[in-house]
């Protein structure tokens, strides 16, 4: 008889191109894995792989077979969806953010979720850019918020909202002036600039490649929080986020260095796999509470800017993806795994 673990089995197989990567979302070993297969192939009287290849590759019987697991698999998930609350909805999902919407908006995001989806319980890592789409290609994160590096994306991909930086540096290290400086001006100083595992830094580095500026000088670091301290320490100019220092730069701990030409905006997607099932249904809905929630803006080392979320706010951000009433649970707390810093 046919069962949906065997469908599920080859849908996975299928999407992620091995059985051990199978076995490991499903939750099971291997061996169970290919003993559902061959369960298939003898139900069916038919190969589903193409054993003369090492990599998972179907058989054209294989294919077919595929194509009808996938659409029971997701007639099934339409009727739990229909027939389950939000509100009674239990998962497990994983984010991964840089380390910039950490320190912004990050909290409003988690608190949204909770109030959309209290039995759902959140995992939140901060990390790199390339650390993170490693993370969502393996399928072992569910949604990453990052800087958008590549026009196309292989992922499905939101546009959540930009970040204006600024060139900034201690007072005294640049001398003020009325015109804007080049981009070969600025090289002359030290830069503190964030390596290309960083969304931020990847950009920033092509950009300057692509107008010819030759760098003298030249400290990396891929933590903001180490990035905007140097600055501070009067080490170096660097790239900031605008919104994000605004109270540093209001005290005239920082100056802003105006350029020609500009630094451009940093735009931020969602990213996720894209397939079937109620973690991607749910994964989706997240990224549309990720675009409603996104602000910069925030900054939640500056003093002045701490204040209580506001749960009236949340709540009215979250009601447009819940159906029926519900609220925060113990069983919504979310985990933040430690930081290792990268925009």
């Amino acid at each position: 008889m046919l069962t949906f673990k065997q469908m599920e089995a080859l849908y996975w197989i299928v999407q992620l191109g091995t059985f051990d990567a199978a076995a490991t979302r499903l939750n099971t070993t291997q061996s169970a894995v290919s003993k559902r297969i061959q369960e298939l192939e003898r139900a069916f009287d038919l190969t589903v792989f193409d054993r003369a290849h090492r990599s998972a590759r179907l058989t054209d019987k294989g294919a077919e077979l595929f194509d009808h697991a996938k659409e029971l698999l997701e007639q099934r998930d339409r009727v739990v969806e229909r027939m389950i609350s939000k509100e009674a909805l239990v998962r497990h999902v994983r984010i991964g953010v840089t380390e910039l919407t950490a320190l912004t908006w990050l909290p409003r995001l988690i608190a949204a979720i909770q109030a959309a989806y209290p039995r759902v319980h959140v995992e939140a890592e901060v990390d790199l850019t390339a650390t993170l789409r490693e993370r969502l290609a393996a399928d072992t994160i569910d949604l990453i918020v990052v800087p958008q590096i590549h026009a196309t994306e292989s992922f499905a991909a939101t546009v959540v909202g930009e970040v204006d930086n600024a060139w900034m540096c201690a007072a005294g290290l640049v001398p003020k002036r009325k015109t804007a400086l080049s981009l070969a001006d600025i090289a002359q100083f030290p830069l503190i600039l964030q390596g290309n595992l960083s969304g931020t830094g990847h950009l920033y580095t092509r950009f300057l490649q692509e107008h010819g500026v030759a760098m003298q000088r030249v400290l990396t670091s891929n933590s903001l929080i180490a990035q905007i301290g140097l600055a501070l320490s009067g080490l170096g100019v660097s790239y900031l986020p605008k919104a994000c220092v605004a109270h540093l730069v209001a005290c005239e701990a920082l100056n802003i260095v105006r350029t020609r030409p500009a630094l451009p905006p940093v735009r931020y997607v969602a990213l996720h796999r894209q397939g079937q099932g109620q973690t991607h249904t749910l994964t989706a809905e997240i990224v549309r509470l990720a675009a409603r929630t996104c602000d910069f803006s925030t900054n939640l080392l500056d003093p002045g800017a701490h204040t209580v979320v506001d749960a009236s706010r949340i709540g009215k951000v979250a009601e447009n993806v819940r159906e029926g009433p519900g609220g925060p649970s113990v069983n919504s707390t979310p985990t933040v795994k430690k930081p290792s810093g990268g925009r």
